[in-house]
């Protein structure tokens, strides 16, 4: 009886009326960062705050209420990766068309005009830093959207390239080629746009 007694006057684990007001700028910053589209990223906290009330009865609190919703959006996340995934195969094409001159067909060294070059980046200086992911931001908009999925998922997200390679339905080889080319179009676009 006295163990009823404690469970009813226990607090909530999770209290959905406070979460817009405490978490709805934490999780569009974190969608804005990894989607790159601000339509979408409302729109996933938006799915995300009802995919958790749909769940809420489910919530154990082991962790954060911050941390559940940011699992949520993070396979929210996921999923509109591998819908983009499915969509991506002609721009993948073309990207790949424009990387074909990189290296020398003879002997497979870089050709001079695309060979790496240093960026001349003072790690001192905030003002060319900010600059600096201004560019960068501009290059991830333009790769292919499985590139971006594949390259955000790695790096922003911290995935597992297994976990990665499930999720959005690759092979092992296909992964390793997407993030070499995605880390080429980067580098020729930073060295394009950086001067």
């Amino acid at each position: 009886m006295e163990q009823e007694k404690t469970t009813i006057n226990s607090p909530l684990k999770s209290d959905p009326v406070t979460w817009v007001e405490q978490y709805a700028d934490y999780l569009y910053r974190f969608a804005f960062s990894r989607l790159r589209d601000e339509e979408i990223a409302r729109d996933l906290v938006q799915d995300t705050f009802l995919a958790a009330l749909q769940q809420v009865s489910k919530f154990e609190g082991k962790s954060s209420e911050k941390t559940w919703l940011t699992g949520i959006l993070k396979n929210k996340v996921a999923d509109f990766y591998r819908r983009q995934a499915s969509k991506g195969i002609t721009a993948i094409r073309s990207a790949e068309t424009e990387q074909q001159n990189f290296f020398d067909s003879d002997n497979g060294h870089w050709n001079a005009k695309h060979a790496p070059q240093a960026f001349g980046l003072d790690d001192d200086n905030p003002l060319l830093l900010k600059e600096l992911g201004g560019i960068l931001n501009g290059c991830l908009k333009k790769l292919p959207a499985l590139w971006f999925s594949v390259f955000s998922m790695k790096h922003m997200d911290d995935f597992a390239s297994e976990k990665i390679c499930i999720e959005l339905k690759l092979t092992d080889a296909n992964f390793w080629v997407i993030m070499h080319r995605t880390k080429l179009n980067l580098r020729a676009c930073l060295q394009k746009h950086w001067n």
